[in-house]
């Protein structure tokens, strides 16, 4: 039995992992067998609609496949959809399609891993407690939020206990609340039971007060078990892959947790990590949170993936694929370009790669994946195979921790959005929002630049208006929210939504 193995236990037709148990292990024993497994990332370009995305999934499980069958270790670290808009069919869920499908996609799909309900519970739970702190006499104001797996009109504006107390809360779904972020950060439960314990649930008197100073925290990490063990699922041809973390990239961090990249790492040659949206949202992230502050690996290699239509088909915002893939390039990470086809549109391949080579890409990898899957990679891919095989893993460029916060927003308009500082403007209201998120990271305890700066964004555009000329592309900054217990501060930015949608997507 291999050291993975007693760490493994059925989850109905998956299996569920311990992998915070199995990483410790491995800790604990220098001399057990592992490997040190390369990341490549999958992002994509910007999506013309925000509800559609450009097939990143897919092409991930394609990729895997199509690796393995050149005799390369790979598996996939992918991350849960969000069952409402994946049940209303307005997005695509986290299972692939076609031919680049997972075994079990319901199980995936519909939130059966246990993940999604044990951090609903869990958040809800936290709520409740915040709720009853206001009774007793500890709380004025309830600042944690209800969350939600559905969208619903009817949860944006609610008041509990109406004319007594008249505390406000708010709702948001699933994926994005803040303890969905403790556990895609912690590397154990200690650490899940000291981030919660760092929760600001409400405020005194105009104080913070913490989760940790009125509740026993194993309350709340009991309901975890589930939640913190990644599910182990496979593609239709056998390869590996592991499902942990929540999606939305645009309003929370849409990476998978690192412990199931770890994991992953520690068992096979090269492992493919999918962030959310496009390369300005999830990949932006697990480069300037994961990696630079929380130490996740730097990657080996880029994929972005677009439609030839996202590309080609609005002159307004065809700078926005050539800026993913050249930025990505200019942090030293060899960047793939993937033109992900539908069906119709094999006769466009020619003029896609005279595109490509008259923008300096690296010669673009192009196929229907969803008919054809991994076959349509694999003889593809020379070049990448030699770009994940050099020697030593990258080295992670520097944190910024200890920036000020909103030299670190200027700093990522800048290289992530291509707007410069002078650019980046204020709206009303929003120096006094970043005073008093300053002083609730105060009062809490917490060195406020000392957080990691979560862009909250429309997914859809990276400006306040992508179709404007270069040099005249700005970014309106609205308000900060501190997620102390993650270590998070989120600062809202062009177009953001984050409560319930108001209708489907």
């Amino acid at each position: 039995m291999s050291l993975i193995e007693n760490f493994t236990k059925p989850y109905g037709l998956v299996d569920k992992i311990d992998a915070f148990g199995y990483l410790d292990s491995l800790n604990n024993n220098p001399d057990a067998p592992r490997k040190h497994g390369k990341v490549v990332l999958v992002t994509a370009d910007t999506p013309l609609k925000a509800s559609r995305g450009e097939g990143k999934t897919t092409t991930t499980i394609a990729l895997i496949d199509a690796l393995n069958a050149r005799g390369i270790d790979a598996a996939a670290v992918l991350r849960q959809p969000s069952m409402g808009i994946t049940a209303a069919g307005s997005k695509g869920g986290a299972s692939g399609g076609g031919k680049a499908s997972l075994t079990h996609p319901e199980l995936i799909d519909w939130g059966l891993c246990g993940e999604m309900g044990a951090i609903e519970a869990a958040q809800n739970l936290l709520a409740s407690f915040a709720e009853k702190a206001v009774d007793d006499g500890l709380l004025d104001t309830v600042l944690v939020p209800r969350v939600s797996e559905v969208p619903s009109r009817s949860l944006r504006s609610v008041v509990v206990d109406a004319g007594k107390n008249d505390v406000r809360e708010k709702t948001v779904l699933t994926p994005t609340c803040e303890l969905m972020q403790i556990v895609v950060l912690s590397r154990s439960m200690d650490e899940i039971a000291d981030r919660v314990a760092k929760m600001i649930a409400g405020t005194k008197d105009g104080k913070a007060v913490t989760f940790g100073e009125f509740i026993d925290l194993w309350r709340v990490t009991n309901i975890l078990a589930d939640a913190v063990k990644p599910a182990k699922t496979e593609t239709k041809n056998g390869s590996p892959v592991y499902v942990h973390g929540g999606p939305f990239a645009n309003v929370s961090i849409g990476i998978p947790s690192l412990v199931s990249v770890e994991m992953a790492c520690a068992q096979h040659d090269v492992v493919i990590v999918e962030a959310g949206y496009g390369a300005d949202a999830g990949a932006q992230k697990w480069l300037d949170i994961a990696c630079r502050e929380y130490g996740a690996q730097w990657p080996s290699a880029a994929v972005v993936v677009t439609r030839a239509s996202t590309w080609r088909d609005d002159p307004a915002l065809q700078w926005r694929y050539p800026f993913h893939v050249e930025r990505l390039e200019g942090l030293g990470i060899p960047t793939f370009p993937l033109i992900n086809l539908w069906d119709g549109e094999d006769d466009q391949v020619p003029a896609l790669r005279e595109t490509a080579a008259e923008l300096g890409f690296r010669e673009p990898i192009v196929g229907n994946l969803y008919r054809d899957g991994g076959d349509a990679l694999a003889p593809q891919l020379d070049a990448f195979a030699e770009a994940v095989s050099a020697e030593d893993a990258p080295e992670t460029p520097t944190s910024h921790k200890g920036m000020p916060l909103v030299e670190n927003v200027k700093w990522v308009c800048e290289h992530a959005y291509g707007v410069p500082a002078d650019r980046v403007v204020m709206k009303p209201g929003f120096e006094e929002s970043l005073e008093a998120a300053r002083a609730l990271a105060e009062d809490a305890g917490v060195v406020f630049d000392d957080l990691a700066l979560v862009a909250v964004k429309s997914p859809a555009t990276m400006t306040d208006n992508d179709a404007a000329p270069a040099d005249e592309r700005t970014v309106t900054l609205k308000k900060v929210d501190v997620h102390s217990g993650a270590g998070l501060v989120h600062v809202n930015l062009t177009m953001s939504l984050t409560t319930p949608m108001p209708k489907i997507v």
